[in-house]
């Protein structure tokens, strides 16, 4: 990847400008004079706010779309065969998928905090982003998904200072340029890629190898800290709940159904009391997590304490969507059998009469190789609905459906109607024909689950009228 080539660039093109990892880095070119356009194939809140940057957006991918572009950048949800792209290839100008761009950018930064993690990254970014913004500090920022108190995915700072959110899906993490490296945990994920486990740690050892300063790391997590060892020419900062790490929660209480108050022990000393409003036990360790990373981003213990009891979750992140005749509707990008799990014990603490996991699928190899696991997790809710596998970039080689995983889990529903609209109408009606007032819905996926999580509620409006 040549690192040097924004330089002498004019108009950039963005094919897929309105995904939540594109927008902020347009946010950031935008802010450094280039001239940008981009392309998307359906209306979104965030195409709203990129063309009220003044950034021409085509609605539809066509290959006359990138007509002026002398840089061409796409997100790994294009497909090989979308028009747009073969025309970027084919023009003769340098294509840079998102992450590539990613990690120019980072080297634009003398101070990287780059979050990564099987689960958690989009909350552990948010968090960080959260505190450092309530502070005044100048940062630029990287996020997975929304940040209400930025009203969207990223910051185009002016300082040195940059967070972003690190994936390890096909090594994109290797890219960037790494200051501190944040790592939550690491779990089975992307096997398509990695194979196994194996393969996935050393990616991550990799990763912890590339950072300047700092690895910041989960010291309870065993898979994690194969991940440095023999990491000896960095300083090694770990936490989690146990009080061997540097940073460490303590006097733990329950303070409300979505709230949780603790004090923040740093190498044995409280550094801080936190209220948290936003539930899970996995989330108290996210925010010890992002108070170790704000604090070496310049945050003070003041700071980071009112930056976490401000924050009340990033999009998609346990999101309450709404409550109608006593059924409470709550959306969770969890996709991996791990995030899921964590989603539906903090569900089942919560004190429902009942909780729905109504499952998206989201790629068929995942969900082919962790079928078992799946299963295992969904299985905790009282009842389980699933929709249609969403295959995202793959295409379906090995014949795998929905009925697959339901026939796994006692009791589960399941919609597999091909017809993407059908699917999840016949699905949000089942759900408000069959919620009781006291029940929770908890819709789980990263991919556009949250849709039937909107469309049960107004059909649960339409009841009440």
């Amino acid at each position: 990847m040549d690192k040097q080539i924004l330089n002498g660039k004019r108009h950039i093109h963005f094919i897929g400008i309105g995904g939540s990892g594109m927008y902020p880095l347009a946010q950031i070119l935008h802010s450094l004079g280039y001239f940008l356009t981009g392309s998307d194939n359906n209306e979104t809140e965030t195409l709203k706010a990129v063309r009220d940057m003044g950034i021409e957006v085509f609605l539809g991918q066509r290959a006359e779309n990138i007509n002026g572009a002398d840089l061409i950048v796409h997100t790994a949800a294009i497909l090989p065969d979308n028009p747009e792209l073969i025309a970027a290839k084919a023009s003769g100008v340098p294509v840079l998928e998102r992450s590539e761009l990613l990690g120019i950018i980072t080297e634009l930064h003398k101070n990287t905090v780059c979050v990564s993690g099987t689960h958690g990254k989009t909350t552990v970014t948010s968090m960080i982003t959260q505190i450092l913004v309530k502070e005044n500090i100048d940062i630029s920022a990287v996020i997975g998904g929304k940040l209400p108190l930025i009203h969207g995915s990223g910051i185009a700072g002016k300082s040195g200072t940059m967070i972003c959110e690190a994936c390890e899906f096909q090594d994109h993490f290797l890219n960037l340029s790494v200051g501190t490296a944040v790592v939550l945990n690491v779990d089975e994920d992307h096997l398509d890629y990695f194979k196994n486990l194996d393969n996935i740690i050393r990616s991550f050892h990799k990763f912890c190898e590339n950072a300047r300063d700092a690895v910041i790391i989960n010291g309870d997590d065993e898979n994690s800290m194969k991940a440095v060892k023999d990491i000896t020419d960095k300083k090694i900062i770990t936490f989690g709940y146990s009080d061997k790490n540097n940073w460490y929660p303590v006097n733990i209480k329950k303070t409300g159904s979505m709230q949780t108050e603790f004090t923040i022990i740093k190498d044995g000393v409280p550094f801080c009391s936190a209220v948290l409003n936003i539930p899970g036990e996995h989330n108290i360790i996210n925010a010890v997590a992002a108070a170790a990373a704000a604090y070496g981003a310049g945050a003070s213990p003041e700071g980071i304490a009112e930056g976490l009891g401000s924050f009340h979750g990033a999009g998609r992140r346990f999101e309450k969507y709404g409550e109608i005749n006593g059924i409470t509707v709550v959306d969770d990008y969890a996709h991996h059998p791990m995030e899921i799990a964590a989603t539906l014990k903090t569900a089942n603490s919560l004190g429902f009469r009942r909780v729905w996991a109504v499952h998206q699928p989201f790629t068929f190899s995942r969900t082919e190789l962790l079928l078992d696991d799946f299963a295992e997790a969904l299985s905790t809710a009282d009842i389980v609905v699933l929709t249609a596998i969403m295959g995202g970039r793959e295409k379906n080689v090995s014949g795998i459906h929905t009925k697959a995983l339901a026939d796994k889990i006692p009791g589960s529903i399941y919609f597999e109607e091909e017809e993407h609209d059908a699917n999840f109408e016949l699905t949000a009606r089942y759900l408000a024909e069959h919620a009781e007032s006291g029940d929770l819905i908890v819709t789980l996926g990263c991919g556009d689950i949250n849709k039937v999580s909107r469309r049960i509620l107004r059909l649960l409006e339409e009841k009440t009228n």
